[in-house]
């Protein structure tokens, strides 16, 4: 019965708020400008913005578009996020696609909370065998100072 009710209430929880944008404050300069460059090099390849939700009896779950970041996909990150547990046919190297609403709220960053520091949970993507090896690549070779701050700022924006 705990559990059914846990349920209910989960189900009905709303989607975390971004800090700015459609109903709050507008965005800065440089949160728009992190977004605009989180999709131009590839981040919401995996990290999607939205998605939308199925067929549902419920109105307020039917067919709704969710920001949740996240393609909920299951991807190789290579040997340097790998924390050797593997979980039904996921290898110990292989992680779903953790969603980024909320990441403005989060203390602690990874799938296993191993950072503080957002920039090291992005440089950490960057490993042998990573699906995201040629994203973060861009990431560090191609953008200037500004260009990653603005990203960062968008995250923490989320």
């Amino acid at each position: 019965a705990d559990i059914v009710a846990f349920m209910g209430v989960m189900r009905f929880l709303d989607q975390p708020t971004p800090g700015c944008g459609a109903s709050r404050p507008p965005c800065s300069p440089s949160i728009n400008n992190g977004r605009e460059l989180f999709n131009k090099i590839g981040c919401a390849t995996c990290h999607t913005p939205s998605l939308p939700t199925g067929l549902s009896p419920i109105a307020a779950l039917n067919h709704k578009q969710a920001n949740l970041f996240s393609d909920l996909a299951v991807h190789n990150m290579g040997i340097g996020l790998a924390d050797n547990v593997s979980q039904g046919n996921a290898g110990p190297d292989e992680f779903r696609t953790a969603p980024l609403w909320g990441l403005g709220q989060r203390a602690f960053f990874l799938h296993d909370g191993r950072t503080k520091d957002l920039l090291q949970a992005i440089r950490a993507h960057d490993s042998p065998g990573s699906e995201a090896d040629g994203v973060i690549d861009t990431f560090q070779l191609l953008l200037s100072p500004s260009q990653k701050q603005d990203i960062l700022n968008f995250l923490r924006s989320l």
